[in-house]
């Protein structure tokens, strides 16, 4: 059977892709990334004979340009940001590979929302505070109605993906109370990440007055501010 490779980039520093990630990216023959969400870096890394940005590239085009180079022998990576399983929109490529007669494999990657706990230098899930991790979206034009304003009546860590440009909106329907801390974090990992620290009713506006106008991450709950928390000690060194 044909074969492509569905391997996640990663947060985008080109050091945090995984081994196995990093050596298909280089093995590739034809190499078909998500466009600007990936770092060009990591796109350099690559020896493939053909790079192919997938950015206003319809799924059929994307299947047709693996069904192609597969059928021909070539090795395909198609390499998405962050972990696929986020919002990678990878399980429609793959039934249309299958019908095919295609095989995807999946390569983990580092998911951004990592990358921005590590930038916040928390962790989500912290004794006392906050046992679950909520990862959620707003509604918009390809999703008809969410849950965020329930998620957020739970009092437990809450991380919000593809929000940025209508952080407002998003915060303003928030049923926490006013002083939870909040943080965006614009290209976690990048060179040029920013960090914006504040609570859910001020940190819109600070993350504007940093330029923030896409590509963050919005995250909400008292990990953000670990010292000031409560947390308890983990059983782990009691």
């Amino acid at each position: 059977m044909h074969k492509v490779y569905i391997v996640g980039a990663g947060p985008g520093a080109p050091d945090l892709v995984t081994v196995r990630g990093m050596d298909l990216i280089r093995r590739a023959d034809v190499l078909i990334y998500a466009g600007s969400l990936v770092n060009p870096a990591l796109v350099a890394e690559s020896g493939a004979e053909l790079k192919l940005d997938s950015w206003g590239m319809t799924l059929e085009e994307i299947v047709d340009a693996v069904e192609e180079h597969a059928r021909a022998g070539k090795l395909v990576v198609r390499l998405h940001s962050g972990d696929p399983a986020l919002y990678g929109a990878i399980v429609e490529q793959m039934a249309e590979f299958s019908r095919r007669g295609i095989e995807a494999e999946i390569v983990p990657g580092v998911s951004s929302l990592f990358a921005a706990a590590a930038a916040l230098k928390t962790q989500f899930t912290l004794r006392d505070v906050s046992e679950s991790l909520i990862v959620t979206r707003p509604a918009g034009t390809t999703l008809a109605e969410d849950r965020i304003a329930e998620f957020s009546r739970l009092g437990q860590t809450m991380v919000v993906f593809l929000g940025t440009e209508r952080m407002e909106e998003v915060l303003a329907r928030l049923e926490c109370p006013p002083d939870t801390p909040a943080a965006v974090v614009y290209h976690a990992s990048w060179p040029d990440q920013k960090i914006v620290r504040g609570t859910v009713t001020d940190v819109a506006a600070k993350a504007r007055a940093a330029g923030i106008e896409r590509t963050a991450l919005i995250v909400i709950g008292k990990v953000i501010d670990p010292e000031t928390s409560g947390f308890g000690r983990s059983v782990l060194y009691s």
